[in-house]
């Protein structure tokens, strides 16, 4: 007989679940003593975090920290969003959006390039217009993350600003900008209880209202990252009208379906009851004693720990990511969220299907057996119309691509970038080179909320001609590596395998992890970012085989159907 709510775990997760519950409750028993704590000790206690951290660190660790630290410590130290991006020179607006729930979302805005700042941005007839893209973060996050870059060139906000987009910023309710509601306080239960499917109902449909009616426009863009796409994909799913408010929706790191969690712990926890989840994390916020570990640990042994969880946790090795960059943006990782948003996501991951959030309680049975007499709604991805762009990386144990294909349009294009892990689209060495080229394509080539098949072909081949004028300059590359020359050698010099590794930075892992192969700039076909990178050797896939074969006449003068059969034969 099967012990009611634990019923799906075996010996070995009661052990694993019995440790998770013993580790909460010692972090919480310290996390009280530390609070109560004298300011004294608490410095004394960092001073102790920093000389663990000297002695455990090689020299040359050291030395590259001591390079970097100037950018690294002003990027850690700002407080806010408004503050990462004065640091860089750009002037952020912001904005409060009350979702039809009653909650207040906290919105900001980029919408000047350096010098700009007293002109008129989408205000009025006689304003300067500009198309507008929208970005929302992922779980546990806000939207710092994406401005939190140590090199202007690699924070894809300040890119899209500088080609003049009008660029706008999402935060789910609950986190650092969103933590108030009209009808509850953040110190209540009601507060918290919402998950995923009020991020779809009310977050992203009402942020989007209020940008476009603020802006005049007719629809957006919509770049997601990580639970962001989740947000959007249902969103889509549920809102027919909100399709024709996005003209293009562009995902990275998509998450919707996780293959799952290999760790023993955390794969106890997904196949527990979500009464044993919310009696080990409670009904509020999850995981809100982070932020003061932060405040109390040395920053370089704070991301040293944050890379331990992340291996432990997700196989994450974090190598396309830099030390410097680790120390800049861990600090901004972590935002509030609600418990019972992660017991979704659990849920989802467990019944292997993207679904509402299930109020029930199941009998102490068997799953498959119970799934016979409940049935929670599935979000109708494939009825989205709005083109889907997937850059997901290859070595992000959080993406189950052949699943994710299943469940959307046939039209849904995916690229794989495959040294790549979750967060590397935030804050690679290389992510300028290795991601902006798919967003920039896209941008330029879906452009109304019409959706219509030229746009498709428009973006086929722009990627095909990004491609193959990245294949041709390596080969160039190759010929003169062969004579022996140094093809390029500069401060962001890159390994496909391993991201552009700074001679400082190459130096804390013992040099790049990778192949090096050193790659070229590419301008964009459109005059944009420099164009994507390929693998030395490698070859193009099928779909740009067959694009090739047949796009550059679609384009010459074929019909419009022509080059929708050559989109709808290569994204099959």
């Amino acid at each position: 007989m099967p012990v009611p709510f634990l019923g799906r775990l075996n010996v070995t997760e009661y052990v694993a679940l019995v440790g998770s519950f013993l580790l909460v409750g010692l972090e919480a028993i310290i996390r009280i003593l530390t609070l109560a704590l004298p300011s004294s000790l608490l410095e004394l206690f960092y001073r102790v975090s920093r000389r663990l951290f000297n002695r455990l660190t090689s020299p040359s660790q050291k030395r590259a920290e001591r390079r970097r630290k100037s950018i690294s410590t002003s990027i850690r130290n700002s407080c806010d969003f408004v503050e990462l991006c004065a640091t860089f020179g750009y002037t952020a607006e912001e904005h409060v959006v009350q979702t039809k729930d009653g909650y207040l979302l906290g919105l900001h805005r980029l919408a000047y390039r350096k010098g700009e700042e007293d002109a008129k941005v989408n205000r009025g007839p006689k304003s300067i217009k500009k198309r507008v893209v929208y970005l929302h973060h992922g779980l546990l996050m806000n939207s710092e993350v994406w401005v939190c870059l140590t090199d202007e060139q690699r924070a894809l906000p300040f890119v899209l600003v500088d080609k003049g987009f009008d660029v706008w910023f999402g935060n789910n309710r609950g986190n650092k900008y969103s933590k108030k509601s009209i009808r509850s306080s953040p110190t209540s239960l009601r507060f918290w209880n919402f998950s995923i499917d009020e991020f779809a109902f009310y977050d992203i449909p009402d942020s989007i209202s209020y940008i476009l009616e603020t802006t005049g426009q007719q629809s957006l863009s919509y770049i997601g990252f990580s639970q962001g796409t989740a947000q959007a994909f249902a969103s889509l799913a549920v809102h027919p009208k909100l399709n024709d408010q996005v003209n293009v929706f562009i995902a990275l790191a998509p998450a919707m379906s996780p293959a799952g969690l290999s760790n023993g712990v955390v794969d106890a926890l997904v196949k527990a009851s979500p009464q044993v989840l919310y009696l080990l994390f409670g009904r509020r916020s999850i995981l809100s004693s982070a932020t003061m570990w932060e405040s109390i640990i040395y920053p370089p042994l704070f991301t040293k720990v944050i890379d331990l969880g992340l291996s432990f946790l997700f196989a994450w090795r974090t190598e396309n990511i830099s030390t410097s960059q680790k120390l800049a943006a861990y600090p901004h990782l972590y935002s509030f969220t609600s418990t019972k948003s992660v017991v979704h996501w659990f849920q989802i991951i467990r019944t292997k299907s993207f679904q509402m959030y299930d109020d029930d309680v199941h009998p102490p049975m068997l799953l498959s057996s119970a799934s016979r007499y409940t049935k929670v709604a599935k979000y109708p991805t494939r009825n989205i119309k709005t083109p889907i762009v997937l850059v997901y990386g290859g070595s992000d144990s959080l993406v189950d691509i052949k699943v994710m294909r299943r469940e959307l349009p046939s039209q849904t294009v995916a690229t794989e970038i495959p040294h790549y892990e979750h967060l590397d689209f935030l804050w690679a060495r290389d992510v300028h080179e290795q991601v902006f080229p798919h967003v920039f394509d896209a941008l330029e080539s879906f452009t109304g909320g019409e959706h219509t098949r030229e746009e498709y072909a428009r973006y086929k081949l722009a990627r095909q001609t990004s491609n193959m004028a990245m294949n041709t300059l390596q080969q160039q590359q190759q010929q003169q590596q062969r004579r022996g020359s140094d093809v390029v050698e500069s401060d962001v010099s890159t390994t496909v395998g391993g991201g552009s590794v700074h001679e400082d930075e190459s130096s804390e892992a013992g040099g790049p992890t990778h192949a090096a192969i050193n790659e070229t700039h590419i301008p964009s076909p459109t005059g944009g970012p420099p164009g994507i990178s390929r693998p030395r050797g490698s070859s193009r896939s099928s779909q740009d085989n067959e694009f090739l074969a047949t796009g550059q006449s679609a384009v010459a003068g074929k019909s419009s159907s022509d080059g929708v059969d050559i989109l709808n034969r290569a994204s099959t």
